[in-house]
Parts: C-alpha cells; structure tokens; sequence
C-alpha cells in the first residue's frame, strides 16, 4: 500500500547534534541499517560537507543495500557569489552518491541580510541554482526552507519566494521548518495552509521541540495539507529535541488511521526505540508516550480491577501493537487486582479467590510505609509472593557479616567477612573491594558460589540510594535498589535501613536469592 505519510528520519544527523550523543560511523551503520529494516522511507545520514566522519558514513554506506529507505545527503544552497558547480560543499554531495539530497536555504529576511551577509535577490539565486544543479544530476530533491515560519510572519511574500523559487527549480519536496521551536500550532496550521495555496509540489513539515509542540505542531502539519513529516527516533536533536518519531508515527498509524509504514513495522517499535538509545549510550526514558516502560503501567486499585475486567478502560491502544506491554504496579495504592495480576505476570497461578492474597496485600502496604518500594524491585515482590503462597524457606541464609576499613599512607581497603548457612553447610568468607557495599558484594558471592554455581553468571549492573528522611541527618532511612542481570533477563532488588550497608545486604540477598528461584 502506498503511503498515504511519507516519514523522514534525521536521527543520524539532527538526532546527533542533540548534547550528550556522538555516533561512530560504525554506529551510524548500524542505526541506518535496522531505521531501514523497520520500514521508514528516507534516511538521512549525514552532511558531507560538514566533517570526515560523515564523508567515511557515504563512502561506507554505498556498499550496503536498503530494503525500505532511501538514503539522503544533508547540505546546504551554494555560498554567496560563487558559481553552483564551483562549490566544494555542493560537489560532496554528490561525491555521496545517494539517491535523495536534502538541502536547506534561508527563509527569513533576517538570516539573508544578517547571517548569510546577502542580498535578498541574491539568496533566491542561490535557491535556485542549487538545486536546479542537483536536479540536472538525477538526485531527488528535499529542499528544507529553514525558519520557514518565523520568516513567513516577518515578510509573508519573501518567504513564499523562497519556497516558489526551489519548486520552480525541481524540488520534490517543499519541508516547511520551524527551526527555532517556538510556534504555536494555530499559527503552523495557518502558515502550512497558506504554503498549500501557493504552492503545487508535494509538502513536508519539520518541527523542534523548545516549547514542548514538537509532536503537536508536525501532527497540525500533516493535517493542514503536509504529506512528509521528519524527526528523529525517540526527539533526539539540539537543544531540547525534534519532533519524536516514536509519537508520531503510532498517532499517524493508529489516531489518524493514515497509512505510512508497513502494518508489521509497528509491534517493533519499542524494540526500535531501546536500540536507538542502547547506540547512543542514553538510558532509555520509561516516560516515553507509546514505547516507554510506564506507557501501559497501572498503579490505582481502582484503575487495576478495571483493566483486569476489560483492558481498554484505561489502555487507548492494545500495548502490543507497538511492542509494548502491560505493567501492574505494587504500593501502597495497590489493590486485590493489582496483586492478582501482578502475581499472574510474574508467573504465579492465583486468582481473586486465592486465601493468600490479603495476607500478601498487607505485607506489601506495611512495607512500603517502612520506605520500600516494589515498582522497580519486581525481584523482591516475586520473593514476597513466593513465600506467602509457597510456605518455603529460603535457599540460604546470611547468619552474620562484619565490613571494616583499613588505611595505610597512600589507598584504603575495605575488607568484608560474611557467614551463611545452607541446609545443614556453613560457610565463612572473606573478601575486599572499592568501598563497603562492593566488598559485601564480593564476599556473599564467592560464598554463594560453593553451593550455587549458576549465579557466577549473576552480575549487579545498577545500584541507587535514596535518602527517604533527609530531616534526621546521617541517622536517616535509605533505600537501595539494585539491578542483577543473568546476561538474558533483568531484575530489581531491594532494601530499607537505617544503615545504608544493611540495606545493601538485603538488596543483594534479594537479587542472589531472585536469581536461583527465577523460572
């Protein structure tokens, strides 16, 4: 089916100007080989013009063949008073050898007379010349009229110029800008509609998010007569993001039923997302609309029996259809359903029938008035449940542990000695490590160990304090949370004390105790 949407990504170059992000080339490969894979019609990889690396992406990427997305070049019109075919920047651009180049020109008076130091006859020139030369040389032309907005409120007629002269030179594409973020999306309603009237080649809209309408105003875009709409996988970009593609193609697909990507494409989004952020080195945002972990997650009791009855009473969407699924979340708010399908998810067979359910309610609520948490701690809450409905004892218990801390001239150690006990076997072990939790940490492991070698695989990958009453000074509550991982899952563990190393204790008991029960 053709679509109806046209979406562009720009993560490998807009998205990568965002602060804290710096892609490899071999990263950039890799992101444009699985953008390709799930479906998204233009890539672009990159400005040629701008820096090595992205010269080494195009000359890397004319070896690789893409299923779904043609590749896109990123560049600017020619430089003042210059003739087109005697600029370097234009020259690389087509050294890049992509099917599709997109380039960007000045819109608003402001840019032309104070930026680009020009004449305003001069830049529709340049407009023009550019990408009528690109055009005589079989590319496909995105042409991005930057500042397309605010130049439009500025001078209404020069802006459209700008816009008429690319269309009149052989663009395919028109993309309308709001470069700097900040319009409201009545006025890119209006402005998109104006562009519509004025203009017959296909249209295209790109928004920043400075004011939080990223999303909004590319959606009032499309709906105003724009047919392309261009962002970057999870609103990665300068300052505060573009346009977030992970919102807007399900709102496309799903809310506005315009079709734009293969059907197959959308269980994959989440996956997509993760993988983005996992390239990037950015922990990946739970509050993310559509793909983040809290998107489907339910807390109320009331809003829990709800969904445990007929799921789209608080779910606008089945969270499958973007790779997302169902979380029930354990507090002090939870309810009888909360546990029942809680318990459900985490494999347990109960139902509202099940005796055990107020006992483990209870339990639950006393704790968390104590300072715990189960949300993030699904390791614990398994355990707490497995307890309650199973009668077991605990595989091994820690009868006794000592951490102490020596200092000579030039480092300090810190030593830990802990004794456990599993059915009728002890065992005394000693070990040191950088600080008193990572000594801890070692001696219950090497201990451990002797008696369960599956948790050699058993690794502590996050650890988190939270002071829970910072009135009290260093005699305040703690909370740890720690995060284990078998190489294959995931799990949260945790612990609540006065004494930050007992609270680490139980913690890393949980996650070790976790990690043989889990099935």
């Amino acid at each position: 089916m053709k679509p109806e949407i046209e979406i562009y990504d720009t993560t490998l170059r807009d998205g990568s100007q965002g602060e804290g992000i710096n892609f490899s080339v071999a990263d950039k490969i890799r992101l444009a080989e699985r953008i390709d894979a799930f479906g998204i019609h233009y890539i672009e990889g990159g400005w040629p013009g701008s820096n090595p690396k992205d010269i080494e992406f195009f000359h890397q990427a004319k070896r690789k063949k893409f299923k779904n997305a043609r590749l896109a070049a990123f560049g600017s019109t020619r430089r003042k008073n210059i003739a087109v075919e005697n600029d370097q920047q234009v020259r690389l651009l087509l050294d890049a050898e992509t099917p599709v180049v997109t380039i960007f020109g000045k819109s608003w008076l402001l840019h032309v007379k104070e930026v680009l130091n020009t004449t305003p006859e001069e830049n529709l020139v340049m407009i023009s010349d550019t990408v009528k030369y690109l055009k005589d040389h079989g590319k496909f032309i995105i042409y991005d009229a930057e500042h397309a907005f605010d130049g439009f409120k500025a001078d209404p007629d020069y802006t459209v110029a700008t816009w008429r002269a690319a269309e009149q030179a052989g663009a395919d594409i028109v993309v309308l800008c709001d470069t700097n973020g900040g319009c409201l999306p009545n006025e890119i309603s209006r402005m998109v509609r104006a562009a519509r009237e004025k203009l017959t080649v296909h249209l295209g809209i790109h928004t920043h998010n400075d004011i939080g309408l990223g999303v909004a105003n590319a959606l009032v875009g499309l709906e105003s007569g724009a047919a392309h709409v261009q962002g970057t996988i999870n609103g990665y970009g300068e300052r505060t993001g573009n346009c977030n593609l992970t919102t807007v193609i399900p709102i496309v697909a799903l809310k506005l039923k315009k079709p734009c990507l293969p059907e197959s494409s959308l269980a994959n989004l989440k996956e997509l997302s993760q993988f983005v952020d996992e390239i990037a080195n950015i922990r990946h945002d739970p509050r993310q609309p559509w793909v983040g972990a809290t998107a489907f997650a339910h807390k109320g009791g009331m809003h829990v029996n709800a969904v445990q009855k007929v799921a789209h009473t608080f779910e606008h969407i089945n969270p499958e259809a973007v790779g997302n699924s169902r979380r029930v979340l354990i507090s002090d708010l939870a309810g009888r359903s909360n546990i029942v399908m809680k318990a459900q998810e985490l494999g347990f067979k109960v139902s509202n029938d099940t005796p055990e359910l107020k006992g483990i309610l209870s339990r639950i609520k006393e704790l968390e008035h104590q300072g715990y948490e189960f949300e993030a701690a699904e390791g614990s809450l398994a355990l707490l449940i497995s307890k309650t409905l199973q009668h077991e004892d605990a595989p091994f218990k820690v009868d006794a542990y000592n951490v102490s801390m020596r200092r000579d001239e030039s480092s300090s150690v810190c030593e830990a000695t802990i004794r456990i006990r599993v059915g009728d076997e002890r065992s005394h072990t000693v070990a040191e490590g950088d600080g008193p939790i990572n000594a801890l940490d070692r001696a219950l492991r090497t201990a451990l160990v002797k008696f369960f070698p599956q948790l050699k695989r058993v690794q502590l990958t996050d650890y988190k304090v939270r002071i829970l009453d910072s009135t009290t000074g260093t005699a305040a509550k703690t909370r740890v949370l720690i995060e284990s991982s078998d190489g294959k899952e995931v799990w949260g563990t945790v612990g609540v004390s006065e004494n930050i190393i007992d609270a680490s204790l139980q913690a890393l008991v949980d996650g070790m105790e976790y990690g043989l029960a889990r099935k």
